[in-house]
């Protein structure tokens, strides 16, 4: 009994607090003791993995309770807004493991909400003011000294009709006209004092058409359709903390227009904020991000470099390491900046089970074993993943000459160089104990610049791997190797971080602060190595035939995958991560 109380404490404990809100509420019946969220992005970008965490909670909590999430695009900005980018969502959506229960947007409620603002009106809750948007925000006061009240907010309720149906014509001037819920201006939450719900923009929306020229703002938006979706728990970031009142109030307000006023904390969405993820060395904006496309810093929104889950995608990162990582880091009610060598930890993690093993070499000098009969060929047995021997084996062909990566060999062995030079020895992997020759003996052969451009050894025949003499004890480590005449050319991409300095959010506002342009601040931060493209690599043939996308292990080096660009013949690799954290910082 007692083991019981205290694996179900344990449990309790392992909560985060959003989770432990919603087992009160279901407990409690609250909404009938039904489940359901939403996740809202705004079509006018791709996502990225700061929407991770929020589609891991609205769909993982819903999954984990026996809810329903439904995807609602925020779609009340025509003049931002594509269906690529609605596309790209669902495609991110899926590609993460969700799947939501139906596909709503914001327009869908655009009617229900209008006849709610003219029910404002008529109720004397709201009305339509001309002065300017700076008239405006001069008007509201301060945290310290209350607002004042506009001109117009005492206008009669048939002008602020006929002036609201004119906002809509397409005949009245954006900026010119707003419609303000009438709250209070000298409410202490700044966005009681007669917030704007809507305003003319008089561009043709990408639903529905021409029908609407004045749209409502967000925060007479979301709350709406949140309550006429049946949502139960609506969840945000902490930017929308002090919005949660203006919420409350307008789905209270909405409840009492549809006569569904009764018990006011019944059948209602209730709003919880949680932090947000924030990476260093990392810029997550949209609108910078957006930036970055349009003026050519990267080559797209899935650029690898890009904190987008397409980018994520593309680059070799599993959805399941994303989802993990998201889980280990948690939900609070701080913000903090998350270490990005915790994700690349995770990542690394994930794909040590589920990436194929295979051999290339992205720097090669060519090995010559001088007593390895010409013209044989041996075909020897590699593990495709050693965590997973289901995987079963391949085959990776065997020869007189050979690639190894040129950092593999020291015509003058530093004291602690465990790897080939002159008199050394190192077992090749599935393969044989090889010696480099001796000094005096041609170790070796370079160009006229000094370079090394073959190295000569001879290799023991019996110590073939998986024979009995494989076993032979040597001090030189195992390195990777492919047969010259039995590999593929192949382009390898290998990325480092975009960015210089670990707080780009904060760097790129002091700098803009400064007078720089966010242009000419994004270009000062940027690091300048954060791409190199080698194009003299080569890989085993074995990778020919895999599909992009596909998780690699190459050797010894680290964790790679097949680029969307790639073809059978132009193969061309995205570095993921490498074996080991080396990232340091300046």
């Amino acid at each position: 009994m007692a083991e019981n109380i205290n694996e179900e404490v344990q449990e309790k404990k392992s909560l985060n607090f959003i989770e432990q809100k919603v087992e009160k509420d279901l407990a409690e019946g609250k909404n009938g003791g039904r489940m359901q969220t939403r996740f809202p992005p705004e079509p006018n970008g791709y996502l990225h993995i700061g929407h991770a965490k929020a589609i891991a909670l609205d769909f993982g909590l819903a999954k984990k309770y026996g809810g329903t999430c439904n995807l609602r695009f925020d779609d009340t900005n025509p003049q931002k807004e594509d269906t690529e980018y609605m596309d790209a969502i669902e495609q991110d959506i899926r590609w993460l493991g969700f799947q939501w229960g139906n596909i709503y947007y914001a327009s869908d409620y655009f009617q229900q909400l209008w006849d709610f603002a003219v029910w404002l009106i008529k109720q004397g809750r709201a009305y339509v003011d001309e002065q300017s948007a700076e008239e405006i925000a001069k008007q509201k006061g301060t945290t310290t000294s209350p607002g004042t009240n506009s001109p117009f907010r005492d206008r009669p309720v048939e002008e602020n009709l006929r002036l609201f149906e004119f906002m809509n014509s397409g005949k009245c001037e954006p900026g010119t006209l707003v419609l303000r819920a009438k709250i209070d201006m000298a409410h202490p939450n700044m966005l009681f004092r007669d917030p704007l719900i809507y305003r003319v923009l008089n561009i043709p929306h990408i639903r529905t058409g021409n029908q609407w020229n004045a749209y409502p703002m967000y925060d007479f938006t979301h709350g709406q359709s949140d309550y006429l979706e049946g949502v139960t728990h609506s969840w945000c970031t902490l930017e929308f903390v002090e919005h949660r009142p203006l919420y409350d109030l307008f789905v209270t307000w909405m409840k009492e227009w549809r006569g569904d006023a009764g018990d006011i904390e019944d059948n209602r969405p209730r709003q919880t904020e949680f932090n947000k993820l924030n990476l260093n060395y990392t810029l997550m904006s949209k609108r910078n991000l957006l930036a970055l496309v349009k003026n050519g810093f990267v080559s797209g929104w899935d650029d690898p470099r890009m904190p987008t889950i397409c980018a994520f995608r593309r680059r070799g990162y599993s959805p399941e390491s994303i989802v993990n990582f998201i889980d280990k880091i948690g939900y609070t009610t701080y913000d903090a900046l998350n270490d990005f060598a915790l994700l690349e930890s995770a990542v690394r993690d994930d794909l040590n089970q589920r990436a194929t093993r295979v051999s290339a070499v992205v720097n090669p000098v060519k090995l010559v074993i001088t007593n390895y009969p010409e013209g044989q060929v041996e075909e020897l047995e590699a593990v495709n993943n050693p965590e997973r021997p289901e995987e079963g084996t391949h085959t990776i062909e065997f020869s007189r000459e050979l690639w190894i990566e040129r950092e593999d060999f020291q015509p003058v062995a530093e004291k602690k160089f465990m790897r080939l030079a002159p008199g050394k020895e190192v077992r090749l992997k599935n393969a044989y104990i090889i010696k480099c020759n001796e000094e005096g003996d041609h170790p070796y052969d370079v160009d006229a610049a000094g370079n090394v451009t073959c190295i000569y050894a001879t290799y023991d025949p019996e110590t073939r791997s998986g024979q009995p003499g494989a076993d032979r004890k040597i001090k030189g480590k195992t390195l990777h190797w492919l047969s010259c005449g039995h590999c593929l050319p192949a382009e390898v991409r290998m990325y480092e971080r975009l960015w210089q300095v670990e707080n780009p959010r904060d760097e790129l506002a002091r700098l803009q602060n400064e007078g720089l342009s966010a242009i000419d601040a994004m270009k000062q931060m940027m690091n300048p190595d954060s791409l190199h493209i080698l194009q003299h690599c080569y890989v085993e043939k074995f990778v020919q035939q895999m599909p992009a996308l596909t998780y690699l292990q190459f050797q010894r080096i680290g964790y790679f995958n097949i680029d969307t660009d790639s073809t059978p013949e132009h193969l061309v690799f995205n570095k993921t991560v490498g074996l080991k954290d080396t990232f340091k910082k300046k």
